[in-house]
């Protein structure tokens, strides 16, 4: 039962993820039209210095709450887990509100002294520090849903948040082009505010449909063990610093992309126009692809941490071994053939989606971040539930270290430049999974070696037969017709070799939500 419940959880979150990447990549593909590689450039040049903030403030909280949460629900001690969430609440408020007028400040400085190289992009800036507020305290609540493997409200947030957002997103940026890129830009960026507001609305009236259920069991419980204030927002920050600095690979590694490509691709010779257009290709088109693809990972990593932490607290080592290797497999199953058909198909992917054929390379060289970045997801899950939260960070900050030095080597060669950036990301990515997997090995959780040969085999077999399609029919046919039928012909060959060579088993398959209702029957 506990495997059901994690696996569901996992499943609605990759629903939601899936949904709002969906409905985020529409929305892409409408921004990149309207304002093209340079108006999406400047919209990238301030977004991440956004998603770091917002990261060093509260990325690490929703799993130290859910951690903390589900260890008090594995002990039936509710009182102490809504004791956590209304410190961490109060706690959230204060370092929300600090954090943005941080980030209000900071936008002056960062243009001005030459950290972002096009001060056109102050704009877009400026009017996001409202969004830090309201998304710290949305991470409060999501933490308290998920460690009680309450995953549908956090999911249903989601969603309504990033619609809301992309409708502002667009309707601002269409309003805002008339008078220039950079104030489009900025509207864009200000989607993030109301979007988040809703978000919040969204989870209060959750918690309070759910607090009736929570009352009761609390009123239930006889005895508690009361902690002061004090010692748990000591054991949140502990906990929450090396998970928020775990979570900081993606903003940390997008900031490393914008404060070093642009400048690494002006040392190759490209001029501030010619280069925003490249990052523009990078960070606008190739990367939220790359994102899109490691939905189910970082969904199933969500939904591991509780498992494992309660499972831990409960010192069930047969439990944490079993769901680490089940989340690790499925991660796979979707992540391998994901990097390969992004290789394969990166020219059709890039005409239909974006009307351009020139982020094809770009998407193409980027595609093995997707097997590295969806890996690294899990096994930082599985390590941040067994309370190892220091190891993924300090793999994160040597990771990050090692993509700046090669981003900026890299990108200064005019035979790579933007390429360059693309290679960087996939050798941090690649770094930071294999060291998380060697520490998962030293704490007695092994990783599936054969089911991922096996995989790998199956995406090959499925890649082959995807560019041979698209080589085909390459110029009798409309793109979006050749992107189709080699991503048909890809499934069906993955679907086939996936069950020939028996990466997933009968057993296997029962155990999955809805798949697993049909096989039960």
């Amino acid at each position: 039962m506990g495997k059901d419940k994690f696996l569901k959880g996992a499943l609605i979150l990759t629903v939601a993820g899936l949904l709002v990447k969906i409905i985020g990549s529409v929305n892409r593909i409408l921004l990149s039209r309207m304002l093209g590689g340079e108006g999406i450039g400047l919209y990238q040049m301030a977004y991440p210095i956004y998603l770091l903030m917002l990261s060093v403030c509260s990325a690490g909280v929703p799993v130290a709450v859910s951690i903390i949460v589900a260890e008090k629900v594995a002990k039936n001690d509710y009182i102490q887990a809504h004791r956590i969430f209304k410190v961490t609440l109060g706690l959230m408020a204060v370092f929300g509100l600090a954090f943005s007028l941080t980030l209000f400040g900071l936008a002056g400085v960062l243009v001005d002294s030459g950290w972002i190289r096009d001060s056109r992009a102050y704009y877009a800036l400026i009017v996001l520090p409202p969004a830090v507020f309201f998304s710290s305290i949305l991470a409060s609540f999501r933490g308290y849903f998920q460690g009680y493997q309450m995953m549908k409200p956090p999911a249903v947030s989601q969603i309504l948040e990033q619609l809301v957002r992309v409708i502002a997103m667009i309707g601002l940026a269409y309003f805002l082009l008339p008078y220039g890129l950079e104030y489009a830009a900025a509207g864009a960026a200000f989607g993030a505010v109301p979007g988040g507001l809703t978000g919040l609305i969204v989870l209060t009236w959750f918690y309070r449909r759910a607090r009736k259920d929570w009352k009761k069991k609390i009123e239930l419980q006889t005895d508690t063990e009361e902690e002061p204030i004090r010692t748990i927002a000591k054991r949140l920050v502990l906990l929450a610093i090396p998970v928020s600095c775990a979570n900081l690979l993606i903003p940390i590694a997008s900031s490393i992309d914008m404060l070093l490509v642009p400048n690494g691709l002006g040392r190759a010779g490209f001029g501030i126009e010619a280069a925003t257009t490249l990052f523009g290709y990078l960070t606008g088109m190739a990367q939220p692809l790359m994102m899109m693809a490691t939905i189910p990972s970082m969904s199933l990593a969500a939904s591991l941490v509780p498992a494992v932490s309660e499972a831990f607290t409960l010192q069930r080592n047969e439990e944490i071994l079993q769901k680490t290797t089940s989340a690790l497999k499925i991660c796979m199953l979707v992540v391998i053939p994901a990097s390969v058909g992004m290789w394969t198909l990166a020219a059709p992917i890039s005409g239909v989606l974006y009307g351009t054929m020139k982020a094809a390379p770009v998407i193409a060289h980027l595609a093995p971040s997707i097997a590295f970045l969806g890996i690294f997801q899990v096994t930082t899950g599985a390590l941040q539930g067994i309370g190892k939260t220091a190891i993924p960070m300090c793999n994160m900050l040597l990771g990050g270290v090692l993509k700046a030095v090669a981003a900026w080597q890299l990108t200064s060669f005019p035979a790579f430049h933007i390429l360059g950036a693309a290679w960087a990301s996939n050798l941090n990515f690649a770094f930071v999974a294999f060291v998380n997997i060697f520490f998962l090995y030293k704490n007695k959780i092994s990783f599936p070696v054969s089911d991922c040969l096996k995989i790998l085999a199956a995406s090959l077999c499925m890649g082959a037969a995807g560019a041979g399609t698209a080589q085909f029919l390459s110029g009798k046919t409309g793109l979006v017709f050749v992107l189709l039928a080699a991503m048909a012909v890809s499934a069906f060959v993955y679907a086939v070799t996936v069950t020939a060579l028996g990466c997933v088993t009968r057993e296997e398959a029962r155990q999955l939500p809805v798949i697993g209702k049909f096989l039960k029957k």
